[in-house]
C-alpha cells in the first residue's frame, strides 16, 4: 500500500511553521508497513489544492491530509475534496451538534463562521473531533482513499491514532506488513566510522536496511525490516541489531532510544548510587539532561553551576592555589570541582565540567572546544582532558555535557580506559 502525505496551509509552505505533523505521520505509517512516497507542503488555494488531490488520487492508495479544516475563509481542504472529487457539500447534523456542545461546555456562543466545519463532501465519513471543532473525514477521490485532519498536533494525532489507523490495519487485512524498527545509539564516533563499521550488514542481513542518522552530538544507527510475521521480524532484527552492537562498542549507550541521561540514570538506580554535579561551562546543561528523565530523584541529589573562581572555592572548596597554578579550565580543578560536590551532597559519584565553549575566551594552550571533565568516586577522583569545537557555543555546551555523562556511563558499565 503506498501513502501520499499533503500538510496544507501557507505557513507550512512558506516555512513559518515547522511541519512536524508530516514526520509524525510518516513514521507511524512506515511502521504499519505503509509506504510513504511523496511528502507535499502546499498554501492555501483552491485551484493548486484540487490540481494536487487529483494528482495525488491517480498515483497513491491512500492520502492523509492536514489543515485547512477551520471556520475561516482560508481554510479551504473540505470544499477542494469536495472539488476533486465532483460532489457537492452536505451538512451533518450529529458534526454541527459536537461543533454546538463544545462551546456549550466553554461558555461561548458558537460563532457562525463555525457551521462551516460540518460540511462535507457528500459520501464523505465523518471523523468526529473530540479535542476540538474541526472534524475529519474519508472520501475517496478517483481511486485513493483520502484522510482529511485537523492540522493542529494534537487533535490530528487523536484522530489518526483512534479512527484512521485501525481503518488502514482492516484494510490492509492479512496482507499486512510490520514495519519494525530498532535504534543503536551511539557516541564518540563520527557518521563516517559509524557507517564503515557496520557497513557489511548489506551481506550479512540483505532483507534489513540500514540507516544512518547525525542527531548531534549522538550518531543513530536505524535498522528497518519489514515482515508478515511479526514474531519472526522480531526475531531477524534482533540478531542484526546484535551484531550491529558489537561492531560499535564501546560507543553504543542505547539499543532503546533512551537519552545519555536516562542510560547513566539507569545505572545509578541499578546500583542503589547517587549523584552531584558541578557545571561551569555547561551551565547546568548537564542537570537539565539528568533531570528531563522521570524518576530521577531517585539517584540525583545536587547541581552547582559555579561559573566563577569565587564559587569554585566557596562551594565546591576548590584550592585557590590550584586556580592560580592551573587555572579554572584544568584538569586538577575538574577534579577538586567533582570530589567537592560529591562532599557537598554526600553522593557516591561527583561530576564536573570547565572549559571554554567560545566563540572567544580561548588561547593557543586552551583553544575555544577544551573541556577537562572531572569524575570523584567512592574510590578515586579522575579526569579527562577533550579538545574537540564544533565552533558554534551552543553545539560545544552540547558536546561538553555529552562527554561528561559518557565518561560517567562507561565507569559504571565497566568499559572506562
Amino acid at each position: 500500500m503506498r501513502a501520499e502525505i499533503v500538510a496544507t496551509g501557507d505557513e507550512i509552505r512558506t516555512g513559518a511553521l515547522v511541519d512536524s505533523n508530516s514526520a509524525y505521520l510518516a513514521d507511524l505509517l512506515e511502521l504499519n508497513g505503509i509506504e510513504v512516497v511523496r511528502h507535499h507542503a502546499v498554501g492555501d488555494d483552491m485551484e493548486v489544492l484540487v490540481d494536487l488531490f487529483g494528482e495525488v488520487s491517480r498515483r497513491a492508495d491512500v492520502a492523509v491530509v492536514t489543515g485547512g479544516l477551520g471556520p475561516t475563509q482560508d481554510d479551504l481542504s473540505t470544499a477542494a475534496a469536495a472539488r476533486a472529487a465532483g460532489v457537492q457539500l452536505i451538512e451533518d447534523s450529529r458534526a454541527l451538534a459536537e461543533i454546538e456542545a463544545f462551546f456549550k461546555t466553554r461558555g461561548r456562543p458558537m460563532n457562525p463562521s463555525n457551521r462551516k466545519q460540518a460540511l462535507f463532501p457528500d459520501g464523505a465519513r465523518v471523523l468526529y473531533n473530540r479535542m476540538g471543532t474541526a472534524p475529519g473525514f474519508q472520501v475517496t477521490i478517483g481511486g485513493c482513499l483520502f484522510f482529511f485532519m485537523p492540522g493542529v498536533p494534537n487533535e490530528m494525532r487523536v484522530m489518526f491514532e483512534e479512527q484512521i489507523l485501525p481503518a488502514l490495519q482492516t484494510l490492509q487485512g492479512k496482507a499486512r506488513q510490520f514495519r519494525m524498527v530498532r535504534v543503536i545509539s551511539t557516541f564518540g564516533l563520527p557518521e563516517s566510522a559509524v557507517g564503515e563499521k557496520v557497513a557489511a550488514i548489506a551481506d550479512l542481513f540483505p532483507d534489513v536496511k540500514l540507516g544512518l542518522r547525525a542527531k548531534f552530538p549522538e550518531i543513530q544507527v536505524k535498522l528497518y525490516y519489514n515482515a508478515l510475521n511479526e514474531e519472526r521480524g522480531r526475531a531477524r532484527l534482533a540478531e542484526a541489531l546484535q551484531w550491529a552492537a558489537g561492531q560499535l562498542q564501546p560507543h553504543v549507550f542505547s539499543q532503546n532510544e533512551r537519552s545519555m541521561a536516562a542510560e547513566v540514570g539507569e545505572l545509578l538506580r541499578q546500583r542503589g548510587a547517587t549523584l552531584a554535579l558541578a557545571e561551569s561551562c555547561t551551565g547546568g546543561l548537564v542537570a537539565n539532561w539528568v533531570t528531563n528523565t522521570p524518576g530521577s530523584s531517585d539517584y540525583f541529589l545536587f547541581s552547582a553551576v559555579t561559573y566563577a573562581n569565587a564559587a569554585k572555592v566557596q562551594v565546591l572548596g576548590v584550592q585557590p592555589e590550584t586556580l592560580n597554578r592551573c587555572g579554572a579550565v584544568h584538569e586538577e580543578t575538574a577534579e577538586q570541582m567533582a570530589a567537592g560536590a560529591r562532599r557537598v551532597a554526600e553522593a557516591t559519584y561527583g561530576l564536573a565540567t570547565t572549559g571554554i565553549a567560545g566563540p572567544d575566551g580561548g588561547t593557543p594552550e586552551k583553544p575555544v572546544g577544551t573541556i577537562c571533565i572531572g569524575l570523584a568516586t567512592p574510590d578515586t577522583v579522575l579526569s579527562r582532558r577533550v579538545t574537540l569545537s564544533f565552533g558554534r557555543r551552543l553545539m560545544n555546551k552540547k558536546l561538553f555535557a555529552m562527554l561528561a555523562l559518557d565518561l560517567l556511563r562507561r565507569h559504571l558499565s565497566g568499559t572506562l580506559k
